[in-house]
């Protein structure tokens, strides 16, 4: 991928960059310009420079998701040089950091203190700002999503000015800013509530299907975090209990947790993907070897080395959050659907849950909700299988992940998001020249 230079510390203009492509490599932009800010000097006078060239403003971050959210033929924001932790107020139990962070770097520092986020998503690539813009979550009984755990941000504006956000100053701003789509303006700096670090012991085992579904309800009560994947063309699917623990902590074995971790998730998984690509006849066969593949095991460790996991077989996805009492319905439906009409899906089907929250635009806004995540191997066709979960996913009043795979427009969202107006609203009047906007926007949200 070509980059341009850093802007300096006037702001300056970029210059011409080359083609920038997300993690997928499903979407490409080919922005006029590129720069790369490192502090909010910087980055305030590099939306002032767009706009007196009438360029439209997207910033990025480390493309993890699968919609062109973040793409445009403007300016494009480079995330690397607005990083790091800005501040830790332990008293209020804050951390303060800079947008471009990613959360490996974040959830490392904090460790470091003796601090942790109260939850998070299973993968740590993205940037803080382009995690909380899009929805990341993970998942939990009564714990939500990342941006849920925002407490202040900082947001640069359409004109260039600095807004401070939180609760008390300028909350309408705040309310809808914390999960934005990148639609208000460019966040430079999150403030994140934070706890002492704890342990969680991890529970993974293998559990039938008619199990796993027959017990849904039993198994999210009475776990801090729980999750599953099923394995489409079989009976199977291995589940994940995470619940916090006294301790001592008993990591997973250096050779274990690389014989699960990367030989069999990512190593032999990869292979296998490969070749049910190149022969779609095998994978029935092999998804039943996978599923047999990952065994019992339990292990105890700071949170974000148990949330999160390694995930380096390459694939697109789909997801959509339902009210969590259409769980058990939607996925029989879905496991019906790969059964009578022949798909050929080698990567599971992941459903976790999360509480109802407050933000306008959060895919648990307002109910307590169930995800269901399908996945395809990178280059495999996805299109029908996608097409016919989402049918599924949206009679059951489903909302997408903003920023994976869907087909929805504005004028579905508004009717499956209660305060969808309200963010409107604060966008029309943030943005009313749509500094920030681009086709995937446009679509979503309306012009």
């Amino acid at each position: 991928m070509a980059v341009s230079s850093a802007v300096g510390g006037s702001g300056g203009r970029g210059t011409a960059t080359g083609p920038w492509r997300n993690w997928a490599g499903n979407v490409t932009a080919r922005p006029a310009r590129s720069v790369a800010p490192a502090n909010t000097e910087e980055l305030a006078a590099a939306v002032r420079a767009a706009a007196a060239d009438g360029l439209t403003v997207k910033a990025v971050g480390t493309g993890h998701s699968f919609t062109p959210a973040a793409a445009t033929d403007g300016l494009l924001i480079r995330p690397e040089r607005l990083t790091g932790v800005r501040g830790i107020d332990r008293e209020a139990g804050t951390v303060t950091v800079a947008a471009g962070t990613p959360l490996k770097q974040l959830n490392r520092t904090l460790a470091a203190h003796g601090l942790s986020l109260t939850n998070m998503g299973d993968i740590m690539e993205q940037t803080v700002s382009g995690a909380t813009s899009t929805g990341t979550h993970g998942t939990g009984r009564d714990s939500a999503s990342i941006a849920a755990q925002i407490t202040a941000l900082e947001l640069v504006a359409a004109d260039g000015s600095v807004l401070t956000c939180s609760a008390d100053e300028n909350p309408d701003v705040f309310a809808a800013a914390r999960l934005g789509l990148g639609a208000l303006g460019v966040i430079s700096e999150l403030t994140f509530a934070v706890e002492p670090e704890f342990l969680l012991t991890a529970r993974e085992e293998p559990m039938p299907f008619d199990e796993v579904t027959d017990r849904f309800e039993e198994l999210v009560t009475e776990n801090e975090h729980f999750e599953f994947y099923w394995f489409p063309h079989t009976g199977s699917c291995n589940t994940k209990r995470n619940n916090r623990s006294q301790g001592p902590a008993a990591p997973p074995g250096r050779v274990s947790g690389w014989v699960e971790d990367e030989l069999l998730s990512n190593g032999v998984f990869q292979v296998a993907c490969a070749v049910g690509r190149a022969l779609p006849a095998a994978v029935p066969g092999i998804a039943k070897i996978s599923s047999r593949a990952l065994s019992a095991r339990t292990y105890t460790d700071i949170p974000y080395k148990v949330f999160t996991s390694p995930r380096r077989v390459r694939f697109v996805e789909m997801e959509y959050a339902l009210p969590r009492a259409a769980a058990v319905t939607a996925l029989g439906e879905l496991k019906a659907q790969v059964e009578r009409a022949g798909f050929k899906v080698s990567f599971p089907v992941e459903v976790r849950t999360a509480p109802a929250d407050d933000l306008a635009l959060s895919t648990a806004s307002g109910r307590d909700t169930v995800y269901i995540a399908v996945h395809m191997y990178r280059g495999t066709p996805y299109e029908a299988y996608f097409a016919a979960a989402e049918r599924i996913m949206t009679a059951h009043e489903g909302r997408p992940h903003w920023g994976k795979l869907h087909t929805r427009d504005a004028a579905y969202l508004a009717d499956v998001y209660p305060r969808f107006g309200e963010f409107t609203a604060v966008r029309d009047r943030l943005d009313p020249e749509r500094r920030f906007t681009n086709a995937y926007l446009r679509r979503v949200l309306g012009d």
